[in-house]
């Protein structure tokens, strides 16, 4: 036992001084690793992670639910980011030949970390000791202070410049996001955000707000632009899909037509509609309205079908919607959508008379297009989000859970289930439309190639999906998430192309293996998987 904490003590110390060291001798290599007495972009990253283990030794008592399993998901985080590193820079550069002592001195002291972490026996206390609880300012105060930070990790995974920097901060940031939940911090973190729900959502709005201050051009808040587009779209659809259970397979179509609407009355130079241009404020409605009809029109004679049944129906109308809009060009169909050349030149949103599509100072930084459209897409999901929440715990969210738990009982105490499943279908097809509009004046088109069941890259009804299954069924934040990793991944992973389904189907698999309920689960749905460690 003493040697293995002082074999783990060691380790952890090798892996602290490592980051001040260099790693290779050329800045050939993205991240600037040259560097002594300065940690660079990656080795940063493996700073804070080694710097969390040494807590969790020093302290171990910060760790509610025990010390030892969050410590070695902190050391994995840590090996897994300078291994990801030190085999990359061995790559790109030619040889091993190419590592500095820094490099060296990390990979060993990250593996004696890992292996010293494992042999240490655990110390988990479950049910966790209760925390103490604080003045409502404290509370407020660590909310705050988590979900800044927690802003500040997203920024950090969006900027990433390089492949190789971005593949080396997923360990870090998917094994430290175990390390918080095996401590029972992330347990206790939940019960303060449930105390102060309001706060919760303010934090959350401030620490979002943050980000385009950060950011000096386009290039990123573009990325985080199609984040927030794509989070929308995953939560409308988590209404269909996480409360009424109900397997949705074209959701991506609800979207398209909330961007061929816009596109056709926002003033558009190839809009086949002598209509317009109407204002943002008219537009917006519209598409949601125009996506509820559709809704309504598909789901009325379809969701009297259960199962796969429903699946394949909805499966048919994405496909039959992207069909339509390619053959809707004059010569195959009627004059309305172009066909496969789309409604392009669809122009920047104009409302109140601040033109998006121009550049404005706010605090005295210069906010481009990209940046104007972040603020009004947060303004979207905070909508989506405030609709979602207040239908879930009303009775008609109510009903839903009941649907989705056991239809025929819900039945048989007076639940009429084909009107709420219905009402759920027209609600998350609106806000599919909602950020459709916004969509169309983003990527000033609308063309059917963007709008498939499966693609390599999102928005598309596989990757909707995967997005509400992999972020937690059922939850707010857990869709928010789950989009947020499906878009990054593709567009940092672009030399991935020919494999990259391939991958999203192998991760896919591991998470239905080892984490089926998601990332951020449900409550009564965590249970439901784990009902042996419950039992226990």
């Amino acid at each position: 036992m003493n040697r293995t904490f002082a074999a783990t003590v060691t380790g952890a110390a090798l892996t602290l001084v490592s980051p001040f060291l260099a790693w290779t001798w050329t800045a050939a290599y993205p991240g600037d690793l040259t560097l002594y007495g300065y940690p660079g972009a990656t080795q940063l990253v493996v700073l804070v992670c080694a710097s969390a283990a040494a807590v969790l030794l020093a302290a171990p008592r910060l760790a509610p639910a025990g010390a030892v399993r969050a410590l070695r998901a902190a050391s994995l985080a840590a090996f897994g980011t300078v291994w990801v590193t030190v085999v990359a820079i061995a790559v790109d550069l030619g040889g091993v030949v190419n590592l500095e002592p820094g490099a060296l001195l990390a990979a060993g002291g990250s593996a004696l970390l890992a292996a010293g972490a494992h042999r240490l026996p655990d110390d988990t206390r479950e049910p966790a000791p209760p925390a103490r609880r604080l003045p409502r300012w404290a509370e407020v105060l660590v909310i705050t202070v988590v979900f800044v930070l927690a802003m500040y990790v997203l920024t950090y995974g969006i900027t990433t410049g390089s492949p190789e920097e971005f593949l080396a901060f997923l360990p870090a940031a998917l094994f430290g996001g175990r390390a918080l939940t095996v401590s029972g911090l992330g347990a206790r973190l939940g019960t303060l955000t449930a105390r102060n729900r309001t706060a919760t959502a303010v934090a959350t709005l401030a620490a979002a707000l943050v980000f385009p201050f950060t950011q000096s051009g386009g290039q990123y808040t573009a990325i985080a632009d199609n984040i927030l587009v794509f989070a929308a779209v995953a939560l409308g659809l988590n209404i269909v899909v996480g409360l009424v259970g109900l397997l949705d397979l074209g959701y991506v179509a609800f979207l398209g037509t909330g961007a061929y609407t816009a596109a056709l009355v926002s003033g558009s130079s190839f809009s086949t509609l002598d209509i317009g241009p109407l204002p943002f404020w008219a537009t917006a409605p519209l598409g949601m309205a125009v996506s509820l009809v559709a809704g309504i029109v598909i789901g009325a004679p379809t969701l009297r079908l259960h199962g796969d049944y429903l699946a394949i129906v909805t499966l048919g109308f994405g496909e039959i919607f992207r069909i339509t809009v390619n053959n809707l060009d004059g010569s195959s169909g009627p004059s309305l959508t172009n066909g496969p050349n789309g409604i392009n030149s669809v122009p920047d949103i104009e409302l109140g008379g601040f033109d998006f599509g121009a550049g404005h100072r706010i605090l005295g930084v210069e906010f481009g297009r990209f940046a104007n459209y972040y603020l009004l897409l947060l303004a979207v999901i905070a909508l989506v989000v405030l609709l979602y929440s207040r239908v879930t715990d009303s009775r008609i969210g109510r009903a839903w859970i009941a649907l989705r738990e056991d239809e025929k009982a819900a039945t048989a105490m007076g639940i009429e289930g084909f009107r709420f499943k219905l009402l759920a279908f027209g609600m998350g097809a609106s806000l599919a439309g909602l950020a459709g509009t916004v969509m169309a004046h983003l990527q000033t088109n609308a063309v059917p190639d963007n709008y498939k069941f499966a693609d390599t890259a999102p928005p598309n009804s596989a990757f909707l999906l995967a997005a509400v299954v992999l972020g937690g069924m059922g939850t707010v934040s857990g869709p928010l998430l789950g989009a947020a990793l499906l878009y990054l991944i593709p567009a940092k992973f672009e030399f991935f192309s020919k494999y990259q389904m391939l991958l999203f189907g192998l991760a896919l698999m591991v998470m239905m293996i080892y984490r089926p309920e998601g990332l951020i689960p449900d409550r009564k749905r965590r249970l439901e998987f784990h009902e042996e460690a419950v039992a226990t």
